[in-house]
């Protein structure tokens, strides 16, 4: 970083705010040259000359400098500002803006994040956090309800039941407390929390507004765009809120419904289904493609249909839409008219007594202003590079800008979001770095778990065919694991894809006790580059769950003599 000389330009104080003695410092500090090389370079000017006022003086002189002189610092070209109130200003605090302000703090950067609504975007309010708050009371109350299960571990119990506003106040108190807990740390790195919706007015400037309050302009070295996602409701469905609800309302749980309708066989529909039968409700799934969880592995979604949807309280139509939705309404149930996903003719009808649309989300970029940098949004959501740096309509880079998270499309995942942030200021700390996507790990919290990393055993193949190499296929078995069948958890698969000339882990996937938290290991490998004849070396502990894992790795069979060497490259996705 180079420095660049600086002249501040002030015109004649309002004599009715300053003194002679008073426009004799600011003239004297309105014409310094200044050689800067921080954003803090206003308030280390500043501060040097307000020690010539007294103490109760310093706050007029502040804002009629802040007024005044930082209004007339422009560049050259008359467009972006050349003195900056902050190294990086960040809109919206869900847990990608959240990661990048703490690691922008790290790495001394002056930062402040905009936020419209609530600290913790949707992750923390309306997503992850109360999700997993409601998967843990399905979770005990399988346990409770399994019978054969306690009876082989010879335990007796009785009768489980639950309270359901007890169970809505876990999740409401569990995602209140998370969200102080990020609040807190914001302000304790010294973040400025700057509330109102931002919108970019050019480069390097943002305002944020408040209803009821003016409206104010911040500028900045960088800006990073983490506005997240909204539950995405196609056309002909009708959202009430209380009998067609989304993924928002159902977290609340308002009520267990005797028989709801799951639009959708994903992630979230599928956790939902999780939540749901446990607490006594009967699902029907909804899904356009021909099978169910058709964004898993092929083989991990057979299995996971035999444990998670065969045995309990759930019937399933694939192949068709939802194409219109009628809530409950005087006594008459939901109504729900199915297409067929082909043909385009309706089907069949449903009545039910509540419908959940699990069909994705869209990205909110609305409002961002992003017009006046000549951005053009792609289904919603904002182009980005690998880098993701904003690119306009034109096809050029953005200056100075970049997009995270689910607002870019890239991958829909708050993790990634976050990952993408660092790498974000990673960039405009002055060290490039590329992140890989293949290495985000993705998990589904079922029970028993859904996790996975990389490629698919389809993509593979595809991506195999296309640059010229073969990829072997590995498995190994809950069932042949200490720990799971201590635990009386046996049903499990692990399964890994790889190649057998050089070793390279292309995907792991996994069902089973805890594969949420034992996919990190897989997923750390391709991070790092690390090769299967390199981890088939890493020691665990007996008796581990990890040791799946490990049996994983040693079964893959590899082709000839291979050197130990890293395989680690930017991958761009």
């Amino acid at each position: 970083m180079h420095s660049s000389s600086i002249s501040l330009c002030v015109p004649p104080p309002n004599s009715s705010l300053l003194n002679k003695s008073h426009k004799k410092c600011l003239d004297k500090l309105s014409f310094a040259p200044l050689n800067s090389q921080l954003c803090g370079l206003r308030n280390e000017v500043l501060r040097f000359s307000f020690a010539r006022f007294k103490r109760c003086e310093q706050h007029r002189v502040r804002k009629f400098v802040r007024n005044n002189v930082v209004s007339g610092l422009v560049a050259e070209n008359g467009n972006a500002p050349t003195l900056f109130d902050y190294d990086l200003v960040i809109i919206g605090a869900g847990v990608g803006g959240h990661g990048a302000a703490l690691h922008a703090v790290e790495k001394g950067l002056k930062t402040a994040i905009i936020e419209g609504d609530v600290i913790g975007g949707t992750c923390v309010n309306r997503g992850c956090v109360p999700s997993k708050a409601l998967l843990a009371v399905s979770g005990r109350m399988r346990e409770l309800k399994n019978e054969h299960h306690l009876k082989a571990l010879g335990l007796q119990v009785s009768a489980a039941g639950y309270d359901r506003q007890a169970v809505a106040d876990h999740a409401n108190n569990l995602a209140s407390k998370i969200r102080n807990n990020l609040t807190n740390s914001l302000k304790a790195l010294g973040v400025d929390i700057l509330t109102g919706v931002g919108t970019i007015m050019g480069t390097q400037r943002v305002k944020y507004r408040k209803v009821g309050f003016p409206d104010n302009e911040v500028t900045a070295r960088d800006i990073i765009i983490a506005t997240g996602s909204v539950p995405f409701v196609p056309r002909g469905i009708e959202v009430d809120g209380k009998t067609v609800i989304t993924s928002d309302h159902a977290l609340k749980l308002e009520f267990v419904p005797e028989w709801i309708a799951i639009v959708g066989s994903g992630y979230i529909g599928l956790e939902f289904s999780d939540v749901y039968t446990a607490l006594g409700s009967e699902v029907t799934f909804i899904e356009a493609l021909d099978q169910l969880m058709p964004g898993f592995d092929p083989e991990i979604s057979k299995l996971a249909q035999r444990v998670l949807v065969n045995p309990r309280k759930i019937d399933y139509h694939t192949g068709v839409f939802a194409t219109k939705i009628t809530p409950a309404k005087d006594g008459r149930p939901v109504v729900i008219e199915l297409t067929d996903a082909k043909t385009k003719e309706v089907k069949d009808t449903l009545e039910v007594d509540a419908a959940l649309i699990a069909t994705g989300r869209a990205p909110f970029t609305e409002g961002l202003g992003l017009e006046n940098i000549n951005v053009l949004t792609q289904r919603g959501f904002i182009p980005v590079d690998e880098r993701m740096r904003v690119i306009d309509a034109d096809g050029n880079l953005v200056p100075h800008l970049y997009c995270i998270g689910d607002a870019n499309g890239k991958m829909m995942l708050a993790h990634a979001a976050s990952a993408q942030g660092i790498s974000v200021v990673e960039q405009v700390s002055g060290r490039d770095h590329v992140l890989n996507h293949l290495s985000v790990p993705a998990a589904c919290f079922t029970h028993p778990e859904i996790s996975m990393v990389g490629l698919t055993e389809p993509q593979a193949r595809e991506r195999a065919e296309k640059e010229g190499f073969e990829i072997s296929i590995a498995k190994t078995s809950f069932k042949a694991n200490t720990k799971a069948l201590a635990e009386n958890e046996g049903e499990g698969l692990a399964k890994l894809i790889y190649r057998p000339d050089n070793g390279e882990i292309l995907g792991v996937h996994i069902i089973g006790m805890h594969a949420a938290d034992l996919i990190h290991e897989a997923s750390n490998a391709i991070a790092l580059g690390t090769s299967i004849q390199d981890i088939k070396f890493a020691v665990h502990a007996h008796p581990t769950l990890s040791e799946v894992l490990d049996e994983l790795f040693k079964s893959a069979k590899l082709k000839g003599s291979h050197d130990r060497r890293s395989l680690s490259e930017p991958v761009a996705v």
